[in-house]
């Protein structure tokens, strides 16, 4: 798996468990205060998240770190 190809799985499971519990990026921005902008990013791949960043949006979609990686 290349760079980009990770970059966009996190991405894709990152709106899937995130319209799982029928939010918006807004809604999920603020639940783990990131600027939505960011998180649009983040979630077309776009952007290298940093391991602090996933730890905050695990948390805020109340899934463990490995859940949100696993796809």
């Amino acid at each position: 798996m290349t760079k980009d190809e990770l970059k966009r799985n996190i991405g894709k499971r990152i709106v899937e468990l995130r319209t799982q519990k029928g939010w918006s990026q807004s809604d999920l921005a603020r639940a783990c205060d990131k600027d939505r902008q960011a998180l649009e990013k983040l979630e077309n791949g776009k952007v290298n998240p940093t391991i602090y960043s996933l730890l905050e949006i695990s948390k805020a979609l109340e899934v463990s770190l490995p859940e949100l990686v696993t796809f």
